[in-house]
């Protein structure tokens, strides 16, 4: 006796996710209106404009990846889209606007597990999380975490220069050079450069091909390159303050170092990926590992 054949795999309904799907984005358009005139407006978070079509093309691919057997749970989707409905009240008696895109989060992940279940879930998830790199960071954490990266810049920027030649010191969080100087405010702390060089570095990661431990690597480094490439920018306007006497000519190099901050972690991460493409090596499946030679002896001997 032959065996049923199992049910075929088929694809969630798409014109109902389409409907709801525009129902949410109309639902939080304040929100992301709040969010939209912070990624106009302000350039260390002008990635935010990218972050949305980013994640629907990771959706995309995900949808074009072939059919998947659909297992709709729709009242945990549902249970998940009444917290976020509370999270929404929350937030906008806080007026805390992280909180209001978490919740836009959690609805999404309600919707996808309400029409196709965890493996519609499954497929959608990186694009989903991705929508993070659109929020601003809140007052506090910017405020909690810029400190040490700001005081961690300021002493390494004074070490730099020191090598260089110079008479640098610091003083707290301003670099004295003989008669410059050079105070590391907080827009200096390479905060927000971390999570703009954090998402194209998440991006890269869902991208590639490439093995675990390289990905688990590729997001471990993006701490110390967002500190290397803080501290070359603010070396550079130290040495320019020094050599340049014109006030104009020292502002235009000031604001291109910061605009340089993202070409030379861009350009860090390449040279990350490079190394590790020459360590890492990738088991090939079906070939057992040879063995080593004893020295002395031919391989047949050993």
């Amino acid at each position: 006796m032959s065996l049923p054949a199992p049910p075929p795999a088929a694809r969630p309904a798409v014109l109902p996710l389409l409907a709801l799907g525009g129902l949410l984005a109309w639902a939080y358009l304040p929100m992301l209106a709040v969010f939209a005139d912070k990624w106009v407006n302000d350039p260390q978070y002008s990635h935010g404009l990218l972050v949305p079509f980013f994640s629907a093309y990771l959706v995309w691919r995900a949808w074009r990846a072939g059919p998947l057997a659909a297992a709709p749970m729709p009242v945990v989707g549902c249970l998940l889209l009444a917290v976020a409905l509370g999270m929404r009240v929350v937030a906008g008696s806080l007026l805390f606007h992280q909180l209001d895109a978490a919740s836009l989060l959690l609805s999404l992940a309600g919707l996808c597990l309400a029409a196709g279940g965890w493996p519609l879930l499954k497929r959608t998830g990186p694009g989903i999380a991705f929508l993070l790199f659109m929020v601003p960071l809140p007052y506090e954490l910017e405020r909690n975490v810029g400190g040490p990266l700001k005081a961690a810049a300021t002493t390494c920027s004074t070490f730099l220069l020191q090598t260089v030649g110079q008479p640098a010191i610091r003083d707290g969080n301003l670099i004295l050079i003989d008669e410059v100087r050079l105070g590391v405010v907080d827009a200096c702390s390479g905060l927000k450069m971390l999570v703009t060089f954090a998402a194209f570095s998440v991006g890269a990661v869902l991208l590639m091909d490439r093995t675990r431990f390289e990905k688990f690597l590729i997001l471990l480094g993006i701490v110390p390159i967002t500190i290397v490439a803080n501290v070359l920018r603010i070396t550079a306007t130290g040495l320019s303050y020094t050599f340049v006497s014109n006030p104009e000519t020292a502002g235009f190099l000031h604001d291109l170092y910061g605009y340089l901050m993202m070409p030379v972690g861009l350009a860090l991460l390449a040279l990350e990926l490079w190394v590790l493409g020459r360590l890492v090596v990738e088991p090939r499946p079906g070939r057992a590992a040879e063995p080593t030679p004893v020295r002395g002896l031919s391989p047949a001997a050993a």
